[in-house]
């Protein structure tokens, strides 16, 4: 297939004459524009055009008040700032270029803008739906992200994480799996994982799935980062992972086939995938910015996407400035409501028959994160499928619970009851966690605190040049801390120059902008030891932020959430030279958590929580004289 030019404005020679220098935002019934009339260039290519929707969650664009040259943007949803003079964004600073219309001046003096049609790959060798009986495909909810679909003979999985925790110990469940979602797993035909981030190649899922059947056959995309490339640092085993390319068919039998895409802000790590069985045909778009560039499938039978929001370490992971709990408690509620109205104008878009709201049942369940989890409120999927049905009521939703099933050929029967086509939970079925077992996976966090390589401070300056970040006028401070970001004694605290990628101990006297990250010590270490991505941390809620400026260096963090060697650091090597170097003897002592009060208090807070003891005055008391006499006995 090729690509296809269509003209999606066109202005008269009067409209064209009266433009002005610089931006123009043009603003039609359809669709929004802008032009931009090059001042210093009016006769040889003069014109820049794009639409007026933002790359990063499709934001409209104003003007910015602050921008002398006339040639700035600004996006009303983040901020994001748009340089109309290069189709650059300048803030987040070396990102994103924006997709541009290409203009075209007709002899009359008359302006069009076309714009460059990509293929849509579905519609090779399209296929028009077959009848399917009651029971032949049948979808069932799991947790999270996590579908089981049943297309006649075959199963299929999406994005599987049943069970522990993701981003380190940052994200829980919210929701109990079918108490047989191994057995179910482990017996389907194929899986699809959609990126990279723990949440989708969950390992602590995965670790038992490969104990069951190690070699169950696994779809990813060619993804510039690939899905499983921390796969030998988790230990798991997977013989049967195949990559594959975009848009194209993955024909799986007579009736079956897939294909993964891409997507349009994150294509390096980010995909989702549109399956077609008999003709019929369900899009997962899991949590994809701009899924396939926005280019999508229309009057799908099934379509499924995120909607919770809060999977960021933005804004509640910084500090300092305007970050109060006040500004962020504003910021989050006109998020949320912004990303409803955004996903309920991608569902009338794509225009399915049947809605199904999912990839955002998480909670920051840990005690040592209340104030994440009573802040970093979600959208609700009856909220979203609320709003869907007052602008689309011929579009039918599903709020989905564990092990809840929707069969799509009752759905397709105009003739039969709808009602049977949605068979919920039998009564009494737990729903809802109420517990999490966090001390085997946290205690496996810890234990790389003690790792030997925390014995040699040289360990910086050989994690930081294999991450392979330089020549960025940026100053880090790295600081370790306990649970609750306070500086521990015997934690590192230290300065990364990325200029030249020095680590001086005073920041430079030059102009620069600064960075300074507090990270729990058991997250921060086992990302070293292991050569993790920063998601961890980030995404994770392990530690806090503060800059100055105050801007989004969005090439360090896509370096160090996305673009990390593959392979960790040669630690053994490393400690080879130290050890030789100092004779055997550390160099200094390695930090352990320490047995004082804190230590107690926590342990205790981890182990009663979980069982909602807390609740329990009497326990309050006891936790209370604990505290008092640890405390005295320092």
């Amino acid at each position: 297939m090729e690509q296809k030019s269509v003209e999606v404005l066109r202005l008269t020679s009067s409209e064209t004459a009266a433009l002005k220098p610089g931006v123009n935002l043009i603003c039609r019934e359809a669709d929004n524009f802008v032009i931009y009339k090059d001042p210093k260039n009016p006769k040889d290519d003069p014109y820049k055009a794009c639409r007026n929707i933002c790359k990063h969650q499709g934001g409209n664009f104003v003007r910015d008040v602050e921008d002398p040259s006339c040639s700035v943007l600004r996006c009303t949803k983040h901020g994001w700032k748009l340089d109309c003079s290069t189709m650059k964004y300048v803030n987040p600073p070396e990102s994103f270029s924006q997709d541009k219309l290409v203009p075209e001046l007709d002899e009359d003096g008359s302006l069009a803008l076309v714009e460059l049609i990509p293929p849509e790959p579905w519609k090779v060798d399209a296929r028009p739906p077959q009848d399917i009986k009651p029971g032949e495909v049948q979808l069932t909810f799991f947790a999270h992200a996590c579908m089981e679909l049943k297309l006649g003979d075959k199963t299929m999985f999406f994005d599987p994480w049943l069970t522990g925790p993701a981003f380190a110990r940052g994200w829980w469940l919210i929701h109990e799996p079918p108490a047989d979602w191994l057995d179910r797993l482990s017996r389907a035909d194929l899986i699809f994982i959609s990126n990279v981030n723990s949440r989708n190649p969950n390992y602590p899922t995965l670790t038992l799935l490969a104990d069951k059947n190690p070699n169950i056959p696994i779809y990813v995309g060619d993804t510039a980062m690939p899905v499983f490339c921390k796969l030998q640092q988790s230990g798991v085993t997977l013989n049967r992972i195949n990559v594959c390319s975009f848009g194209v068919w993955q024909e799986i039998n007579a009736d079956l086939r897939f294909m993964i895409l891409m997507d349009g802000v994150h294509p390096d790590m980010d995909t989702c995938i549109l399956v077609d069985y008999k003709g019929h045909l369900i899009l997962n778009t899991v949590d994809c910015t701009q899924p396939n560039g926005m280019r999508l499938p229309r009057n799908v039978d099934i379509m499924m996407s995120d909607f919770a929001g809060g999977a960021s370490g933005f804004p509640m992971a910084f500090s300092g400035g305007r970050y109060t709990k006040e500004w962020k408690e504003r910021f989050i509620a006109t998020e949320r409501k912004k990303l409803l109205y955004y996903k309920t104008q991608v569902v009338r878009d794509v225009n399915p028959k049947v809605y199904c709201p999912f990839a955002g049942y998480f909670v920051e369940a840990h005690p040592a994160d209340t104030y994440i989890r009573e802040t970093n409120f979600k959208n609700s999927a009856e909220k979203l499928n609320t709003l869907i049905n007052r602008y689309s009521d011929h579009i039918i939703t599903w709020t989905p619970h564990p092990g809840a099933t929707l069969d799509l050929a009752r759905i397709l029967d105009d003739t039969g009851d709808r009602r049977l086509a949605i068979v919920d939970p039998p009564p009494g079925t737990k729903i809802y966690k109420d517990s999490w077992d966090f001390g085997p996976y946290i205690d496996r966090i810890n234990n790389c605190i003690g790792s030997e390589i925390f014995a040699y401070p040289d360990w910086i300056p050989v994690y930081y040049r294999w991450a392979g970040f330089r020549d960025y006028n940026l100053v880090l401070r790295m600081i370790e801390t306990d649970d609750d970001f306070q500086s521990i004694e015997g934690g590192y605290d230290f300065l990364v120059d990325f200029l030249d990628l020095s680590f001086p101990r005073q920041r430079p006297a030059r102009e620069h902008a600064y960075l300074e990250i507090k990270n729990r010590i058991g997250v921060h270490r086992q990302t070293v030891l292991k050569g993790l991505f920063w998601d961890d941390l980030y995404i994770g809620f392990n530690n806090r932020i503060s800059r100055n400026p105050d801007t989004f260096h969005y090439k360090f963090w896509n370096h160090m959430q996305i673009l990390l060697p593959q392979q960790p650091p040669d630690w053994a090597s490393f400690l080879r030279e130290q050890r030789k170097m100092h004779d055997g003897q550390p160099a200094r002592a390695v930090w352990k958590p320490s047995r004082n009060n804190n230590f107690i208090l926590f342990r205790l807070l981890q182990t009663l929580v979980p069982a909602r003891a807390l609740l329990v005055p009497g326990l309050v008391v006891f936790l209370a004289t604990v505290y008092f006499f640890t405390s005295s006995k320092k």
